[in-house]
């Protein structure tokens, strides 16, 4: 692994970091006030990124998208991570699923969402199957050349700023040595298409303006053209792309706690209290010290997870150790930033406080931290018998 960042890649942060710092950040407070981004502002940035050249960065060169590989996004995640989520989500990164489209899918779905003239969004979790995937309830039987789609899908993100949904549906069984399985797969579903219906989801103390939404779909025939890949293999499909997100949120960590670093080392320098900076008692230098190793280790381990991915041998405990390293990192740091700051840490004139709420759902989405020590554990033990 290259520790060096080459000129390439230096200029890659250094125009992601300008845009967040120019186009993100000055809207942050109204956003926090209103619970949303305005459609007019959503408009602004997305055609700001694209003139930018920032948009849809880690989809293919040749089909009009930004062409980074796995390590040069998690460069671009990790600069726009240190923005409010709801903002910096505009400057899309469509899901590499959407790679495994083919024939008229690619022209239906993945070109004019890389040119942000569509919008995706993902469909998995369930109200009684979270972490358990094989346990939705979500069907989608074969009828015809169509599927008949029912079940209720929530937590769904964005879905108020999509076209359509990546929808996975459980399409079958199949008997193995530890009893019946769930076979998945995977579907394009235009939002259009009748019983598919979006509504309102819950209110969030995370991530203000990024919304989350329910969708159910009653009776809702989808062409048998709109499966994603292959029949019964969206289980697959989704493990690949749980892998880059997991990866994105760990970026996405090491760019927050970056900022809220920046900023309690900047008080702690300029503060006094007692005749002297309060940087130079150890109650708080000694905070400092940690939360910068905290997030030196947070950041060594999501890019030996992206260099490897591009490699082509990052294994899954890796990308696991990233994501639960650096989101409870995230957690550690903007928390002790807001100890430093004391009171003022905790007021909305400053973003500490936001961070703090942002940041406690990044151990819980793509994954929770115990599932990902379960893959971490699991990984050590099958090769002594465990």
């Amino acid at each position: 692994m290259q520790f060096a960042l080459s000129d390439e890649q230096q200029l890659i942060v250094q125009t992601v970091r300008s845009f967040a710092e120019r186009e993100l950040f000055p809207h942050e407070e109204t956003v926090e006030r209103i619970g949303d981004v305005p459609p007019e502002l959503v408009s602004q940035i997305k055609q700001r990124a694209l003139a930018a050249g920032l948009y849809a960065a880690n989809m293919p060169a040749a089909l009009g998208g930004g062409g980074l590989d796995s390590f040069d996004v998690t460069l671009v995640d990790r600069e726009l991570g240190a923005a409010s989520y709801a903002l910096q989500y505009i400057v899309a990164r469509p899901s590499n699923i959407l790679r495994a489209c083919v024939g008229d899918q690619i022209d239906e779905y993945l070109i004019p969402t890389i040119r942000g003239e569509r919008v995706d969004c993902m469909a998995m979790s369930e109200p009684d199957a979270g972490s358990d995937v094989r346990g939705m309830k979500c069907s989608a039987a074969r009828d015809g050349d169509d599927y008949v789609i029912n079940g209720t899908k929530h937590f769904i993100s964005h879905a108020d700023l999509a076209d359509y949904v990546i929808l996975f549906a459980a399409s079958g069984e199949e008997e193995t040595s530890r009893g019946p399985k769930k076979l998945i797969t995977g579907f394009l579903v235009d939002f259009d298409t009748p019983g598919c219906n979006v509504v309102e989801g819950y209110r969030c103390v995370s991530n203000r303006g990024y919304h989350n939404l329910i969708i159910n779909f009653d009776d809702c025939r989808v062409p048998a053209g709109n499966v994603l890949g292959e029949e019964h293999r969206g289980f697959d499909a989704a493990n690949q792309w749980l892998g880059s997100t997991r990866l994105q949120v760990a970026a996405v960590c090491v760019g927050r706690a970056r900022r809220a670093l920046g900023i309690a080392a900047q008080w702690a320098a300029t503060r006094q209290q007692f005749g002297q900076q309060i940087g130079k008692y150890q109650g708080v230098s000694f905070k400092l010290a940690d939360m910068q190793m905290q997030l030196d280790a947070a950041e060594l381990l999501t890019f030996r997870a992206a260099w490897n991915d591009v490699q082509g041998v990052a294994t899954d405990p890796e990308i696991a150790m990233a994501k639960v390293f650096a989101s409870e990192m995230c957690q550690f740091v903007t928390d002790e930033a807001i100890q430093i700051l004391g009171g003022m840490g905790l007021m909305d004139e400053l973003p500490l406080e936001r961070m703090w709420r942002d940041t406690r759902v990044d151990r819980i989405w793509d994954g929770t931290s115990e599932i990902q020590r379960h893959i971490i554990s699991r990984a050590m033990l099958r090769p002594l018998g465990g």
